[in-house]
């Protein structure tokens, strides 16, 4: 028999163990939903719609008091009529305007001399009109010629006769100069390569099919040295010019991702290393895309980078940005944003569960995008005054909601941290009209690398990730300044190499993409100009 105090022990050792196992279970059953999140959430990312709009039929609720405009409430409750669907009817002439720059050949279909005979009493018939049946686009397929260039030498004819003139007067006719020396590339063969590779990404290997089916079994080693070559001798002096000139700017944004070098000095082949973007904001006249590549992601990169810069500097929160001297940091709201979209739990079915802290958190950053969307024509000054008057209540709400909300929801915490930690970057977009609410101009300027990247994984040698980076940057500022890129190309591969230049010399603006002899000679017309304007939506 057991004694009372051995049953009082016994009862409070297994109401402690109790107790634990609970606690085992509650943090289990917290993991499990966790990593139910987790699947979830990564199964909407990989096979869910890709966009990051707000859903529709999402949970509705008023998070601002009355004591603020019933214009800032968050949500609209009106109801809504929505007409029946009907099919868009295409306006005519659309198909005109698509081809409307491309030259027409008429096929003429017409009856034989023998056909031409009445069937009835064979009479010779003759033509009383004609109509147009339709019109179709034909593709010509590219083809690969070799160009000899011949220098023809000139005599004078009197020269050397006389005592006059005893000596021999010869004369040259002048030969352009090469893209290369020594070689059989031309500035076409270059370009075509570089705009297949860049922006179409195409990698070499598949180009070299490609020419080895046109004629021209021209291995992928001697691409890679056309373009590593004429990168550093045409594409960097260009280079050089438009990175001073984006230092002028007063708004800069920056972001980096990942490349790979298989051959590269104290590094596994397998490690990673990085491309950084840096462009001029949307209100800064001509755009400037720029890319550099880096062994490592430090920030004592993007600090040589960006040396003599002293304006408002956009990003992700990026601690590395911090070695940046004389900037003002501005914080990416597309980035927050997505913190609190990881935030929402989902049901098995991957679709939101409504009333989380999550949607709430999201929904204050969907009002200032809201905002910024009203305000995309104004000017930068007219901006800044709507933005003090409407986005600074929304933003003490929303941080002063942050600061009082109490979760154990681990991706909830981490939202709310990085919210709260980085407030005063957050709201460095009041200082000035100018300034992006959001980083998705330096996030669009990324994916030209992920996709290349992805077709074409690495580079072999640091020489040819640096001329990645060049033309990269070429080619893209070119194309977001309307420039045909192959165009381009082109026109720099043909008219440098005739000039004598050094690299700060001042005639090398005259080649910039937004000069005016480059936009005459290589702008695309029959496309609508899509001009970048100074908000962002999420």
């Amino acid at each position: 028999m057991q004694s009372a105090d051995e049953k009082d022990l016994r009862i409070k050792q297994l109401e402690y163990e109790k107790q634990e196992m609970l606690e085992k279970i509650s943090r289990l059953e917290h993991n499990v939903e966790v990593l139910t999140q987790a699947v979830l959430h990564a199964a909407k990312n990989k096979f869910g719609v890709s966009s990051e709009k707000t859903p529709q039929t999402q949970w509705q609720c008023s998070i601002f008091g009355e004591e603020y405009p019933n214009d800032l409430n968050l949500i609209d409750t009106r109801v809504i009529n929505i007409k029946e669907h009907k099919r868009p009817v295409r306006k005519k002439g659309d198909r005109e305007k698509l081809t409307a720059e491309l030259p027409h050949e008429t096929i003429e279909c017409v009856l034989n001399p023998e056909e031409a005979v009445c069937h009835i009493c064979n009479s010779e018939m003759k033509v009383i009109g004609k109509k147009k049946i339709r019109s179709e686009m034909e593709y010509i397929p590219a083809k690969l010629v070799m160009k000899d260039y011949v220098q023809f030498v000139y005599k004078c004819i009197n020269s050397g006769k006389t005592d006059e003139h005893p000596d021999d007067v010869i004369y040259s006719a002048p030969v352009p100069a090469p893209v290369l020396t020594h070689s059989i590339a031309s500035p076409s063969s270059v370009a075509w390569i570089m705009y297949q590779k860049y922006m179409l990404s195409v990698p070499f290997y598949r180009q070299e099919r490609d020419f080895k089916r046109m004629g021209a079994p021209l291995k992928r080693d001697t691409m890679a040295n056309w373009v590593i070559r004429c990168a550093e001798y045409w594409l960097k002096p260009l280079y050089d010019r438009m990175h001073k000139q984006l230092l002028k700017c007063d708004v800069i944004m920056s972001d980096e991702t990942t490349w790979q070098v298989l051959r590269e000095e104290g590094k596994k082949a397998s490690s990673k290393s990085y491309i950084w973007i840096h462009r001029s904001g949307s209100c800064e006249g001509p755009p400037i895309i720029l890319y550099e590549y880096t062994r490592t992601r430090s920030g004592d990169h993007a600090k040589k980078f960006l040396s003599g810069f002293s304006g408002f500097h956009v990003s992700d929160a990026y601690d590395g940005y911090e070695k940046v001297e004389g900037i003002t940091r501005c914080l990416c709201f597309s980035h927050l944003r997505r913190y609190y979209i990881n935030a929402i739990p989902l049901d098995s079915g991957k679709k939101e569960i409504p009333g989380s802290g999550g949607a709430i958190g999201r929904a204050y950053c969907d009002k200032l995008f809201k905002f910024e969307k009203k305000w995309k024509m104004l000017s930068p000054e007219e901006r800044k005054k709507n933005r003090l008057i409407y986005s600074v209540p929304v933003l003490e709400a929303f941080f002063a909601w942050a600061e009082t909300t109490n979760t154990y929801q681990d991706d909830l915490k981490k939202a709310l941290k990085y919210t709260l930690n980085h407030k005063k970057y957050f709201t460095n977009f009041l200082l000035d009209g100018r300034i992006p609410l959001s980083n998705n101009l330096s996030e669009i300027a990324v994916k030209p690398v992920a996709l290349t990247r992805k077709n074409a994984l690495f580079s072999d040698s640091v020489e040819g990730a640096e001329a990645s980076a060049l033309v990269f940057s070429i080619i893209n500022t070119a194309s977001a300044n309307n420039l045909d890129t192959y165009k381009y190309l082109e026109y720099i591969f043909r008219q440098l190499p005739d000039l004598r230049f050094t690299p700060d010399d001042p005639v090398l603006d005259e080649y910039l993409p937004w000069s005016e002899k480059v936009q005459l000679e290589c702008k695309i017309h029959n496309t609508s100009e899509k001009q970048e304007d100074c908000s962002e939506t999420a």
